[in-house]
């Protein structure tokens, strides 16, 4: 059975990712993308679905582990009765195969080791057909191929459809193992050399951190969540995938199940503004190119998601033989809200495009051309209801965010024209357009009597993304209805210290059944929010709380039980990452090295 989701640690070659359990065993991994049909889906079954174990014979769990530095590379240790060991995992990132590396090292004495490799394509369902070539074991089905080598002198077996190692490494003896995909109708792929590639994935990666100009006192989480957000990159794009799963739950056996290996345009705006802060200018220009690319068209056709690459078509179906992570079926494949009518994603593109110009970001002379378009369908768009940020199934409604965000994208077209008189647009009537929405929603979405804004109009329930107001400029801090939104939030949506994103029970908002963990997200908003209200002391300790529910390498999913102190929801969460680096920007006195010229 798959461990806890907090168990799992990441590897990846920014193309895809792999999650490393702390029993050594690979439970998830996508070949050749992200978003392609998994060949270990142990994760969402059990070892039936395909894994990669390597570990200690006779061993549960690893003793510690630790990512090396400032780096995407793993070290898991063993302690055993005869010696001790380390296993390094890593991906080195790939010219066009992608490899899975695992280097055996002892360290003192001798460590009998056993490997155990169950290969299943199409998410667990085919097992392939084995065979050896030139040293390697070769496994075929279909288009996919998995070529298997290891150093000389590890004996390999096959027994019961899986291919076993059983060997012993002694104190500074190293061992690799090398697992390569490439097309099944192609011609071998290339040799790699495991050390050299060691070595060259670590020089890349610490010198990608070492780009990062934030130095504030949280900076070891601020460069961990960075390396996550760059590993949830999609590098011959430029997009960046919400997470590297589908279908972990937001409530253990429970429906509320989804696939999140997609290219969210609201991620856009905190994403820009992580990056840009963070002092990543090459990724956040990859990032808005990226956007550029896949919002271009006919803007009634605006999805509010893509696939990494822009692709459109993401179609929801489900799987049957995976029984799901402990039991949460179904397991969905594809994600139906790409067909959605979102209106905040107008405001989320525009508020991007609009952060990258002012911080400098080169200039790209068809992106006003685009938001100009964007702006005339908004203008006809802005009164209907919609789906919202939460992409509820329960039926459209005038949520109080998408309206708040329809003004942002007013708001930012109208302060571009102001900035640049010389480009296109009717900034009158794009006033015009801010002054009503915004008028509309402090009359149809704020309740006086209880002095806070509403998930939607005429709703007496309540959403913490309404404490993204203040942050978007839509009202100061200081407002009273801020203040008394923060409060209301605070108080009703609070889940043990934390903040859930809406309460699901009620009003049958989303249209599905049970209920889910506290958001980690919106308690990183609420963290914002009382900071910019003037309560830097308990944003603190919210934040630090936040830290807290970390796993031990520093990764967060999307949500966290804190009845059953577990995480929660799709792994690792791009947009738990990007709250984290937001926040600690937002309390750090002095956070950001300026590059120099």
């Amino acid at each position: 059975m798959p461990g806890p989701i907090e168990d799992y640690a990441l590897i990846g070659d920014l193309q895809t990712a792999a999650l490393v359990g702390l029993d050594g065993s690979i439970d998830w991994l996508c070949l050749p993308r992200f978003d392609s049909a998994a060949c270990f889906a142990a994760l969402l079954g059990d070892s039936d679905n395909g894994r990669w174990r390597l570990a200690p014979r006779d061993a549960d769990r690893c003793d510690s582990r630790t990512y090396r530095g400032d780096t995407l590379v793993l070290d898991t240790f063993w302690e055993t009765p005869t010696g001790t060991v380390k296993v390094t995992d890593f991906m080195p990132q790939r010219d066009r195969a992608p490899d899975v590396i695992r280097i055996v090292e002892g360290l003192t004495g001798e460590v009998a080791m056993r490997g155990e490799l169950a290969l299943r394509f199409d998410y667990g369902n085919v097992v392939p057909w084995m065979r050896r070539v030139d040293g390697h074991r070769v496994a075929v089905a279909g288009p996919d191929s998995v070529w298997l080598r290891s150093d000389p002198g590890v004996p390999m077996y096959g027994r019961g459809m899986r291919t076993y190692a059983d060997f012993t490494v002694t104190a500074g003896e190293r061992l690799a193992f090398i697992l390569t995909w490439h097309p099944s109708h192609e011609k071998r792929p290339r040799r790699v050399d495991p050390y050299a590639a060691l070595d060259q994935s670590l020089a890349d990666w610490d010198a990608w951190s070492a780009q990062c100009a934030y130095e504030g006192p949280w900076r070891p989480a601020v460069v961990r969540s960075m390396i996550t957000l760059k590993a949830l990159t999609y590098a011959p794009s430029g997009g960046i995938a919400a997470a590297a799963t589908t279908s972990l739950p937001e409530e253990i056996g429970g429906v509320r199940n989804w696939d999140y290996r997609y290219c969210w345009l609201r991620d856009a705006a905190l994403t820009l503004n992580a990056l840009i802060s963070g002092g990543f200018l090459e990724e956040a220009n990859a990032w808005r190119d990226w956007l550029l690319r896949a919002v271009a068209g006919d803007p009634a056709d605006l999805q509010i998601m893509y696939g990494i690459a822009g692709e459109r078509r993401l179609p929801e179906y489900e799987v049957p033989w995976l029984k799901g992570y402990e039991g949460s079926a179904p397991v969905r494949i594809g994600n139906a809200a790409a067909g959605q009518l979102q209106l905040d994603v107008y405001g989320e593109v525009l508020d991007s495009l609009f952060l990258a110009r002012e911080r400098g970001l080169e200039h790209e002379s068809h992106a006003w051309s685009l938001q100009r378009t964007l702006m005339d369908f908004l203008e006809s768009k802005w009164r209907e209801p919609d789906e919202g940020l939460w992409e509820v199934r329960g039926g459209r409604r005038h949520f109080v965010h998408s309206k708040v965000m329809a003004w942002v994208a007013a708001d930012r077209a109208v302060r571009t024209l102001e900035a640049n008189p010389r480009l296109k647009g009717d900034v009158d009537r794009w006033r015009s357009m801010r002054a009503q929405v915004h008028a509309e929603v402090c009359e149809k979405g704020y309740d006086p009597v209880r002095n806070t804004f509403t998930q939607a109009y005429g709703s007496t329930q309540l959403d913490a993304a309404t404490l993204l107001i203040p942050q978007v400029g839509f009202l100061p801090p200081t407002d009273r209805r801020v203040l008394g939104t923060v409060e209301a939030v605070r108080r009703e949506l609070d889940h043990n210290g934390f903040v859930r994103r809406y309460t699901p029970e009620a009003d049958n908002v989303d249209g599905l059944p049970g209920g889910e963990g506290a958001f980690l997200a919106c308690s990183f908003w609420l963290a914002d929010a009382l900071h910019a209200t003037g309560r830097r002391d308990e944003a603190v300790e919210l934040f630090e709380r936040l830290l807290a529910v970390r796993n031990d390498v520093g990764l967060l999913a999307e949500e966290w039980d804190p009845v059953a102190g577990r995480q929660l929801g799709n792994f690792p969460q791009a947009f738990s990452h990007i709250g984290l680096v937001n926040t600690a920007l937002a309390l750090s006195d002095s956070p950001i090295r300026l590059p120099a010229e």
